[in-house]
């Protein structure tokens, strides 16, 4: 496993619930750029609009995406290679929709958030981040899908350099990174109630937070199985913590 084998992909969509399609595509794969708008299924949300800037009308005349070349073209990328993308899960679950079936993928997402092990970094989008590491990108229009590939590249060299100190060798380092991006987040610091501000693990530790942890765990498994409400990240979170208290 090499790092040419890597697909630095993003996709911008006509919304982001169940219903939505893309319309705009871009990538980058062994050094070579492509990007393309698509006419999507359904209409482009306001709300979709007003991120991206792409409009109903910008996409009107344009062909589908299946069946396009891309299209294709990514169908056979994908056999054999690895998505990289910042929620990686939604890029994935779009191009599903439009018969690219993804079968590996590293999230940058999830993997600033492992490596944030103090939870120092306020917010985790993609382009907070660009600014935050200070990241040097030429011709990077926030919310366009080229502009955020090549944002979503630097990124990812940001982290690679920091996972490669540490273990040395870059299959082992992209391992781990496909191993990351397979589970949920391990949140470390709480948001909300009377222990916003601390990290979980510091909670774990006593009788009376653990107790605190156990009843959240409890309240978000019964929302799960109540209204559908899967708070896969945070079930994750609180099964380690209590795990290893």
């Amino acid at each position: 496993m090499k790092k040419e084998s890597l697909v630095f992909l993003d996709t911008e969509t006509t919304g982001t619930e169940v219903e939505d399609r893309l319309c705009q595509v871009a990538y980058k794969f062994k050094g070579k750029e492509s990007e393309g708008l698509f006419k999507p299924p359904i209409p482009i949300k306001i709300e979709a609009m007003a991120v991206s800037h792409i409009t109903n009308k910008m996409v009107d005349e344009k062909e589908d995406f299946i069946g396009s070349e891309m299209q294709v073209k990514l169908v056979d990328v994908f056999k054999e290679n690895i998505l990289v993308a910042h929620n990686a899960k939604f890029d994935a679950d779009m191009l599903e929709k439009d018969g690219v079936k993804i079968e590996s993928m590293i999230d940058t997402f999830k993997l600033v958030q492992y490596l944030d092990e103090k939870a120092e970094i306020p917010k985790y989008n993609l382009q907070y981040l660009r600014y935050y590491f200070d990241l040097q990108v030429e011709n990077a229009m926030a919310h366009d899908a080229l502009g955020d590939v090549r944002v979503l590249e630097k990124l990812f060299e940001k982290l690679f350099e920091k996972m490669i100190q540490e273990m040395k060798d870059e299959e082992k380092v992209l391992e781990k990174m496909l191993e990351i991006s397979a589970l949920p987040i391990l949140i470390k610091k709480i948001n909300f109630g009377k222990h916003k501000g601390k990290m979980v693990s510091d909670i774990a530790k006593d009788n009376a937070g653990a107790g605190y942890l156990k009843w959240l765990l409890g309240e978000k498994i019964k929302a799960k199985e109540q209204n559908g409400e899967n708070d896969k990240d945070w079930i994750y979170t609180l099964e380690y913590y209590l795990g290893n208290h």
